[in-house]
């Protein structure tokens, strides 16, 4: 922990937002890909983030990822009975993942991650500039 606890609120949101990202990234990896039974589907992931408290004082809060949820959406069930993976119906299973919301959630993770960074960067000026006060 800093002896400016500014930093660490903003660097739990830098964090947080990375595992954000991350699963964002492995949801859209895995978007077109297909099973041949409704178990081997991959699921999509969702990170869910808590508040954390941040040093001594009770009014300053960061966050941190307490989990990372799969989907329980039912499979997409397709039929494409010339498809390798097919069951014996003639069907493969694809997870139910919206490229359009994953789309979404990556620019909203970004976003936040990028507006942590300027509080980082804000941050550190004026702790420089504080410094620079008695010369």
């Amino acid at each position: 922990m800093s002896s400016l606890p500014i930093f660490d609120v903003a660097g739990s949101a830098m964090t947080a937002q990375s595992v954000r990202l991350s699963t964002v990234a492995s949801n859209m990896a895995n978007a077109d890909s297909v099973a041949g039974t409704p178990d081997a589907v991959y699921r999509a992931k969702q990170p869910v983030f808590s508040a954390e408290a941040v040093g001594s004082d009770p009014s300053l809060a960061g966050v941190r990822v307490t989990e990372v949820k799969e989907s329980t959406a039912a499979p997409i069930k397709r039929y494409e009975p010339g498809h390798p993976l097919a069951d014996g119906q003639g069907y493969v299973y694809a997870p139910d993942v919206d490229p359009i919301a994953q789309m979404v959630d990556m620019i909203s993770a970004s976003r936040s991650y990028q507006a942590n960074v300027e509080v980082f960067n804000t941050a550190k000026e004026l702790a420089n500039a504080t410094l620079m006060m008695g010369k």
